[in-house]
């Protein structure tokens, strides 16, 4: 009976060896605190706004127009999910390379990269979030405005809001493997972008 347990014990230390940890790097927990806290307030704010925009911008222009802002935030949510993919697959040490031969964007790139926890978050969660509520609750009073009163609202609503989030869904998840497929890419597009606004000098 003991040398069963031994032997078990044997394999558990055996599997436990096996087995890599990756640490991953962070700030301080008072830093990640305060990141967190920012995020919920901005998500807060900005869902707040766009939400009020939006159903005042829904009542004055035509159902055509209503639907092609709603399909425009869900592709806006979409490209997003791309970044916030690529960001957390590409490797940091072409770019390196790049920046040595003064390739414009290459130095924002990196800094994508290193601030991959945050840039993902921002593209993820707010920007990709915010989209899809956004889409979904002005998808649902586009139908309540149309069809107010009638017996099928309820139904044409859930099909609505079906479509919707197929589209997002399905549209995420292309936008994974496309995300990843193509990091250094989309990547170095995206600090070329913000090389065309942020200084060469600017810290954040």
């Amino acid at each position: 009976m003991e040398k069963a347990d031994k032997k078990i014990n044997k394999y558990k230390v055996a599997d436990k060896r096996r087995i890599p940890v990756k640490k991953v790097k962070g700030g301080p927990k008072r830093e990640q605190t305060l990141w967190a806290v920012t995020v919920t307030v901005v998500s807060f704010l900005l869902s707040m706004g766009i939400l009020f925009i939006s159903t005042g911008l829904f009542e004055r222009i035509s159902i055509f127009w209503s639907f092609l802002i709603v399909f425009i935030i869900i592709f806006i949510g979409i490209f997003f999910d791309v970044i916030g993919v690529a960001v957390t697959a590409a490797d940091e040490k072409p770019f390196h390379a790049m920046a040595s031969k003064k390739y414009k964007g290459a130095r924002y790139a990196i800094r994508l990269i290193r601030n991959a926890d945050k840039v993902a978050s921002i593209c993820n969660d707010v920007i990709g979030d915010i989209c899809g509520v956004v889409s979904g609750t002005a998808g649902a009073a586009i139908v309540f405005r149309i069809f107010s009163g009638s017996a099928q609202s309820v139904w044409i609503e859930a099909a609505v809001g079906g479509l919707i989030a197929a589209f997002t869904v399905g549209g995420k998840a292309f936008a994974k493997r496309f995300g990843m497929s193509n990091s250094n890419f989309i990547i170095y597009h995206a600090g070329l972008f913000l090389s065309l606004f942020i200084p060469a000098n600017g810290n954040k």
